[in-house]
C-alpha cells in the first residue's frame, strides 16, 4: 500500500472511547489504532452495540452472541481496553433503532469514561455494513463537543479485495485521508485470536491486514 500522507501526529487524549457496532469491530478495524493509543498511556474505553449474533461466521451449537460476547472481553484485555458496555440491539438492525436512542447510549458513556475523543468507523461503513454506519453516526450525534476520529482504508485496497472476494469496501483518496500512521500489529494479532468464530475462516481479514501492513488511514470526521 502507498505511504500516503502524514499531515498529523495522532492526537493527544487521555481517554478515548471507541463506539462500534459488532464485537469484533474493535479488532479487526480499530485494534492497531487502539493499541497505539494504549502504547501511549490512553485510557481505552468500547462502546459495542450488538452481540453480532446475525454473524454467518462461527456457527455453533452454542448461542452465538454469546460466543461473540466472550470473545469480546478476551480481545479488549489483549488490546488494553479498561471498560467495555456490549448492549443489546439487534445485530443487522441498527438503522431501525432511534439514533436518538443510541445516540444517548453513547453520550451516557462517553460521560461517565471523560472520554476526550471517539474513535469510529469511516462514516461509509468501511465495509458496506449499514450497522457500521449507524454506529458512527451515533457517536457524531451522542457526543457533539468531542472530536471524532474515524478508522478508514485507502482506496486502492479496498478496490482490490472488491475485486479478489466480491467485498463491498469502500476506500478514500489520499485527499481525504488526515492521518497515515505506522502501527504495530502484535496486540491487534493477539486479540484476532480471541474472535475465533469470526477469524478461522475469513481470507478477506487476512487478505486485508496483508495488504495494509503496518499502515493505517484515519479521518476526521469532527476536528477539536
Amino acid at each position: 500500500m502507498p505511504a500516503g500522507p502524514s499531515r498529523e501526529v495522532l492526537p493527544a487524549a487521555s481517554a478515548v472511547l471507541a463506539v462500534c457496532a459488532h464485537p469484533d469491530d474493535e479488532t479487526f478495524g480499530l485494534g492497531a489504532v487502539m493499541d497505539h493509543f494504549a502504547t501511549r498511556g490512553t485510557e481505552l474505553s468500547l462502546l459495542c452495540f450488538t452481540h453480532g449474533e446475525a454473524s454467518t461466521l462461527g456457527l455453533s451449537a452454542e448461542a452465538l452472541g454469546e460466543i461473540r460476547r466472550q470473545e469480546l472481553t478476551e480481545a479488549a484485555a489483549a488490546l488494553g481496553i479498561r471498560r467495555v458496555r456490549l448492549l443489546d440491539h439487534p445485530d443487522g438492525a441498527l438503522a431501525e433503532t432511534p439514533l436518538d436512542q443510541l445516540a444517548s447510549e453513547v453520550h451516557q458513556m462517553a460521560r461517565e469514561v471523560a472520554a476526550e475523543l471517539l474513535l469510529v468507523f469511516d462514516d461509509d461503513g468501511v465495509t458496506g455494513h449499514p450497522d457500521h454506519r449507524r454506529a458512527t453516526q451515533a457517536a457524531l450525534v451522542g457526543a457533539p463537543d468531542l472530536p471524532v476520529l474515524a478508522w478508514s482504508l485507502a482506496r486502492q485496497v479496498a478496490e482490490t479485495l472488491n475485486a479478489e472476494h466480491g467485498t463491498t469496501f469502500a476506500g478514500r483518496d489520499t485527499h481525504e485521508v488526515d492521518l497515515t500512521l505506522t502501527v504495530d500489529r502484535d496486540a491487534q494479532s493477539r486479540a484476532i485470536a480471541c474472535h475465533t468464530s469470526q477469524s478461522s475462516d475469513n481470507p478477506v481479514l487476512w487478505h486485508r491486514l496483508e495488504l495494509l501492513g503496518d499502515r493505517e488511514t484515519l479521518r476526521w470526521l469532527r476536528r477539536h
